[in-house]
């Protein structure tokens, strides 16, 4: 198998140091790595793959003659917007985890268990964006049914950590708990819950809860999907959990339901009432699979269900879906 070259961007970063550990673990068929972040975090000195890796500064002409294939950006939408053309130009293919790419209509946005067919659009731009958090996991759950039997509306409800809101919004947690006033939050978000996850929209919608909205319906093609969302931050460190109610096309038994979570790659399914057993963000924490439980009958509609769906939001939520995405660029291209 050929070997590759591979860029890290914002590699000092909380989802940046995600990445290295799970490229660390997935060993992918690389000859070279290398990691840049802005200025002020250029020359910090990272260990990774056994070695001990100086950060480069992120430039205009900083991937110039590394011939670079894959570059992984989780840097904020605003470096992205400039950097990743740069990197694109210069011959990478850019994997990037901010906001700043996912509706372009010439960038596939990919979870590699529900769209992998998706990823050879990054011709267009050289870019492929990486998903919300909280849509990845969703939709990772969703696949099955959708295939299944078929998707009429879906209602989230989510329970968003506290990571989710970068170094900061981890920080107002560990502060609030001392007692601190928050720097990141609104409010304080130790003991209290904050029904408000980035800025408010004319509609009254958040950006978060419309995104999941229109990401939802861009993987899976599905313009049309009825699909609503409720999102808020919780004092929680790791892991996004959610409350997904659908509506399904077609009538369905609940054993061919758990039988479609079961043969779903990605999926945990933990429901196990009489025991107590049902994902929680405590157990998910620094693993990858998508855990679902609680599933049940939703006895108020015609064909619905209810289920809770949990999952890191830094490990699959970005990191490991970016580097997932990452491996099945390189299968392709080796097909």
């Amino acid at each position: 198998m050929k070997q590759y070259n591979v860029a890290v961007v914002g590699a000092t970063g909380m989802v940046g140091r995600k990445f290295l550990q799970v490229l660390e673990e997935r060993k992918l068929p690389v000859a070279n790595y290398y990691l840049f972040a802005s200025k002020r975090s250029a020359g910090t000195k990272l260990p990774f793959m056994g070695k001990e890796y100086v950060v480069r500064e992120l430039t205009e002409t900083c991937f110039d003659g590394l011939d670079i294939h894959i570059a992984l950006f989780s840097a904020g939408g605003g470096t992205s917007k400039e950097f990743a053309p740069v990197a694109a130009r210069a011959g990478a293919v850019v994997i990037d985890n901010s906001s700043q790419w996912r509706m372009d209509e010439d960038v596939p946005l990919v979870v590699p268990e529900v769209n992998p067919e998706h990823i050879p659009q990054y011709k267009k731009k050289g870019i492929i964006a990486n998903p919300n958090c909280s849509t990845i996991q969703a939709v990772v759950a969703l696949k099955p049914l959708h295939e299944k039997f078929g998707l009429k509306r879906v209602v989230y409800s989510t329970y968003q950590a506290v990571s989710g809101a970068g170094q900061q919004g981890y920080s107002d947690l560990e502060q609030g708990i001392l007692g601190h006033p928050p720097s990141k939050f609104q409010h304080q978000i130790a003991g209290n819950c904050l029904p408000h996850i980035d800025v408010f929209l004319d509609t009254g919608y958040t950006k978060e809860e419309q995104k999941m909205i229109d990401e939802t319906r861009k993987i899976l093609d599905r313009p049309e999907l009825r699909v609503t969302a409720t999102t808020v931050r919780v004092p929680v460190f790791h892991g996004h959990s959610e409350s997904i109610n659908v509506e399904l096309e077609r009538p369905f038994e609940m054993a061919e339901i758990f039988e479609a979570f079961e043969s779903m790659p990605g999926i945990v399914v933990q429901d196990d009432p009489a025991n107590a057993l049902y994902p929680m963000p405590i157990t998910a924490q620094d693993t990858d699979p998508v855990y679902v439980g609680r599933i049940r009958r939703d006895f108020s509609v015609d064909n619905g269900i209810n289920f809770w769906c949990v999952a890191d939001n830094i490990r699959k939520g970005a990191a490991t879906n970016t580097v997932q995405i990452a491996q099945e660029l390189i299968n392709q291209w080796e097909r």
